[in-house]
């Protein structure tokens, strides 16, 4: 069934989900009861601390994680940021070699190019036209020297799932800890095993943007690049926001439990787009695996016609839908995901569906996409010849 939650037309769940209902009740009840220092030992503070303790663990179940392996950051930016660059300072005797995919998030891509610039070397594995790395590729890539590996849990832009439980293995034979940045994938899917250190950004379950997760495993060596704070087991720095927190373990667990029903309903609905879109739309390529893929996702693109001008006149429609990477679509350059899988870079659109997203709204943008693209295709063909 639908849900409230869910704005008609809102499809860019993948850059973030609309507030859960349970983050909402949570963050009202915290503010009250949570806003005091939870480092401090009176009364107050000690009330703080069980809810910050209490969120913690509910993450951790979810995670598949002990609670002292979870800390929270203040975006899953930063924690990616915390965990590349911590797991390579710590690891600066073994090597200053890092393996990544070509198609991680932009957060992941900038840390490695912080730790080239600092004198490191940065082996990417490309991907095949689906998206996905060949496990044996990534294997090759591990080195004598490698410090740490990066390997998405599944693609931010196209959907496709990774193949991290054969990486992880790969990583535990060659003694190489593996990063894993499950930010689109948590509470979607079950988070996959054998990974050293993990990420997460609580506003793509629905819960409130501003909180991050960041997971390393017992046994696994990590020293934070920023200065000494005493925040959060030494692993981030800054007072934290408890009310924000408690919100966000809250909405995962809901989250989690209606993706369990709600999640192949969303898949079903996207196999309706990737049949329909080709068959009613000339010229489009439906790109990313389809099968190995998370449920709400689907890109395709479409020749002849200007990302950014379809996403215009499907916004004048009422559909909300991002073209290329949500963090770099407004830089004008090719999405390196797309460019990786060797696939067309231009006139992509990525249709995420949120949780309780209406069948109707489905079929409504089916109906308009085709006509959009027509008129889109005529206006650039009268401008090339008046």
């Amino acid at each position: 069934m639908a849900d409230s939650s869910a704005p008609d037309g809102y499809f860019d769940a993948a850059s973030t989900e609309p507030p859960h209902p349970a983050a909402r009740a949570a963050l009202l009840e915290a503010l009250d009861a949570g806003w005091a220092d939870p480092a401090r030992l009176y009364g107050r503070a000690r009330s703080t601390r069980m809810l910050l303790d209490r969120a913690r663990a509910r993450v951790a179940g979810v995670l598949g994680a002990r609670p002292d392996e979870v800390s929270f950051t203040s975006s899953g930016t930063q924690a990616v940021h915390l965990a590349v660059l911590g797991g390579l300072q710590a690891r600066r005797r073994a090597g200053r070699h890092l393996v990544v995919s070509a198609v991680e998030h932009s957060s992941v891509l900038h840390a490695a190019e912080l730790h080239e610039a600092d004198g490191g070397e940065v082996t990417a594995v490309g991907v095949d036209r689906a998206g996905r790395v060949d496990p044996a590729a990534f294997a090759a890539a591990l080195r004598p020297d490698t410090a740490l590996a990066c390997l998405q849990s599944a693609n931010h832009e196209v959907g496709t799932v990774q193949p991290v439980a054969e990486v992880a293995e790969a990583c535990r034979a060659a003694g190489v800890p593996l990063f894993v940045d499950a930010a689109q994938s948590l509470g979607r899917v079950d988070v996959p095993g054998g990974w050293s250190l993990l990420a997460g950004s609580a506003h793509k379950w629905g819960g409130p943007a501003g909180v991050g997760v960041l997971a390393v495993r017992k046994g696994t060596r990590w020293r934070s690049p920023l200065p000494a704070d005493e925040r959060e087991a030494r692993r981030v720095p800054g007072f934290e926001n408890v009310p924000a927190v408690v919100a966000a373990a809250a909405a995962l667990e809901a989250f989690r439990a209606d993706m369990r029903d709600e999640a192949p309903r969303l898949a079903a609905l996207v196999d309706r787009i990737r049949e329909r879109v080709p068959a009613a739309v000339p010229d489009v390529e439906v790109v990313g695996d389809p099968a190995r893929r998370l449920p709400h996702i689907v890109t395709f693109s479409c020749l002849y016609v200007e990302g950014e001008a379809l996403l215009t006149e499907l916004d004048r429609a009422g559909f909300a839908v991002s073209s290329g990477s949500s963090c770099t679509a407004d830089t004008l350059r090719p999405s390196h995901v797309l460019e990786a899988m060797g696939v067309i870079t231009h006139g992509n659109v990525r249709v995420s569906l949120p949780r309780g997203v209406a069948s109707a709204d489905v079929d409504r943008f089916l109906t308009v996409l085709p006509g959009t693209v027509a008129r889109l295709r005529r206006s650039a063909l009268n401008a090339l010849d008046p």
